[in-house]
């Protein structure tokens, strides 16, 4: 196992790039939003979400996060009645996206925190990698 503080700075980059792809989907998802079907009848945009996993670093022993995969969410889509839309089936019906702004900020807020918390985590072992620096010369 090498340096405890390079094995912390590494799985808070593994979390800061982990949450950037999170960050990443979430815009995409708002984007979106209003993102209908061409065609009469057709599926609009689907919902994002990241899944997570758990992996080990073997030069460290750290535990790392990564994105795992990307998955559409299967929620059913929203209806709206609205005849004039091109995207409108024989009774009127347009297919919406199942994105909801209130999840989709609440998330965004989510890993915004996080990407935070990993970026406080890399400063402070610097801080304590630049202290011990500084110890060893002293002597």
């Amino acid at each position: 196992m090498l340096d405890p503080l390079l094995s912390v700075m590494r799985t808070a980059s593994s979390g800061l790039q982990s949450q950037s792809m999170r960050l990443k989907v979430v815009s995409e998802n708002l984007a979106n939003m209003d993102s209908t079907g061409t065609a009469p009848g057709a599926d609009p945009y689907r919902r994002k979400m990241v899944t997570f996993t758990q992996t080990l670093d073997e030069a460290t022993g750290a535990q790392m996060v990564g994105v795992d995969r990307i998955v559409r969410d299967q929620k059913p889509f929203r209806t709206e009645y609205d005849p004039g839309h091109p995207a409108a089936d024989a009774s009127g019906y347009v297919k919406r996206p199942n994105v909801e702004m209130m999840v989709e900020m609440a998330d965004m807020r989510e890993a915004s925190r996080s990407y935070e918390a990993n970026l406080q985590m890399i400063k402070q072992a610097r801080e304590m990698t630049a202290l011990m620096v500084d110890l060893l010369k002293g002597q």
